[in-house]
C-alpha cells in the first residue's frame, strides 16, 4: 500500500477498479483495509475485494483481489504528511510483501508510494525501497530501471548527495547497471540485441577532459568492459542530447550516471505513466515514479 496517509489506498483502489486488470491476475494487497475503503468511499466506487489477516494470507484464497490487513495500525484519514506510524506501517506493508514474493506466495511485487521521512521517523535505516529491496533479499546487485513511454533508463549512482557523487564513482558502478539492463531487456522486452546509450557526467561530456577526467578514468573503461563480454553499447555522450535521442530510437535505452539527469526526462516525458523496476534482485518488483502527493491525498484528486 506504500504510506496509509498518501495517494497509495487511492491509487490502488482506482487501478483495480478496472475489470481488465482485475481479470489479468490474482492480487494480495499488503496494507489497511480500512484506509482502502476510505478511498473507494470517496471515489464512489463499491469495494471488490475480500478480507484476510495478514498473518494468514497464502497463495489459495478464493478473491481475485485480497486485503492482507493490518488492523493492528490505524492512521486517520487526515493526517496528509510524513509520521511515524505510517513510516513503521509502511515499513512492515513492504517486508512482508517481499518475503512472500521470496516464499512463492506471490509473483511479483508493485510498491505504492513511501515517504522517505515517515521511514526515517520510524528509524529505518534504509534510503528507499530499492536498499530494502536488495538488503532483503541479500542481492549484493541493485539497480534501478524506469520505463516511461519510449524511454527506458537504468541509473548508475542512486540516492546520493549530488556533490559526493563524483567520489563514488567507479567502474563498477557504471558498468553494473549497462549489465543489468541489458539482461532486463531481453527479458522483459524481449530485445535480442538491445542497444544502450551511456551518459557522459560531465558538461559535453567532459570535453577531452578540459571538464572533468571521470569520462576517460570510469565510464569509458566501464563500456570497454561491458563490449568486450558482448553486451551492444556506445558512449560516453553528452546526456543533453543522449535522451533525445533515446526517445526517437536510436537506443533501446539509457545508462544515467546519477538520480536527476535519468529522472528529469523520464517525468518530463511520462510523469503518470512512468514504472520503476527494480532490476538485479531475485524478485520482481515495480512501482510507480510518483511520490505520496501528501497535498492530495484522500481528496479523490488523483489520476
Amino acid at each position: 500500500m506504500g504510506d496509509p496517509a498518501g495517494i497509495g489506498p487511492e491509487i490502488i483502489v482506482k487501478a483495480l477498479a478496472e475489470p481488465s486488470i482485475r481479470r489479468a491476475a490474482k492480487f494480495i494487497i499488503f496494507g489497511m483495509d480500512e484506509q482502502l475503503r476510505y478511498a473507494a468511499d470517496k471515489a464512489e466506487i463499491e469495494p471488490f475485494w475480500g478480507r484476510h489477516q495478514h498473518e494468514k494470507i497464502s497463495r489459495d484464497y478464493p478473491y481475485k483481489v485480497v486485503v492482507a490487513d493490518y488492523d493492528d495500525y490505524s492512521v486517520p484519514p487526515w493526517i496528509n504528511c510524513p509520521s511515524r506510524v505510517t513510516g513503521e506501517a509502511s515499513i512492515r506493508f513492504c517486508l512482508d510483501a517481499i518475503d512472500a514474493a521470496q516464499a512463492g506466495i506471490i509473483d511479483a511485487v508493485v510498491t505504492a508510494p513511501i515517504s522517505k521521512a515517515s521511514w526515517k521517523l520510524a528509524g529505518a535505516t534504509w534510503p528507499g525501497h530499492t536498499e530494502m529491496l536488495a538488503d532483503r533479499c541479500r542481492s549484493p546487485r541493485k539497480v534501478m530501471m524506469f520505463v516511461a513511454g519510449p524511454l527506458k533508463m537504468a541509473l548508475a549512482t542512486i540516492h546520493e548527495p549530488l556533490f559526493e557523487v563524483r567520489h563514488k564513482f567507479t567502474i563498477g558502478c557504471v558498468f553494473e547497471p549497462i549489465d543489468l539492463l541489458n539482461t532486463a531487456l531481453k527479458e522483459y522486452f524481449h530485445l535480442e540485441n538491445p542497444s544502450i546509450g551511456v551518459a557522459a557526467l560531465n558538461p559535453h561530456a567532459g570535453e577531452d577532459g578540459q571538464f572533468g577526467d571521470e569520462e576517460q578514468r570510469i565510464i569509458s573503461p566501464a563500456i570497454l568492459l561491458a563490449q568486450e563480454v558482448g553486451i551492444n553499447c556506445a558512449g560516453p555522450f553528452p546526456a543533453d542530447t543522449l535522451f533525445l535521442r533515446a526517445a526517437h530510437g536510436e537506443f533501446d535505452a539509457v545508462v544515467a550516471m546519477y538520480h536527476d539527469q535519468g529522472m528529469i526526462p523520464i517525468k518530463l516525458l511520462a510523469f503518470e505513466q512512468a514504472v520503476n523496476i527494480t532490476i538485479g534482485i531475485p524478485i520482481i518488483r515495480t512501482s510507480p515514479a510518483h511520490g505520496t502527493a501528501f497535498d492530495i491525498a484522500g481528496r479523490n484528486l488523483a489520476n
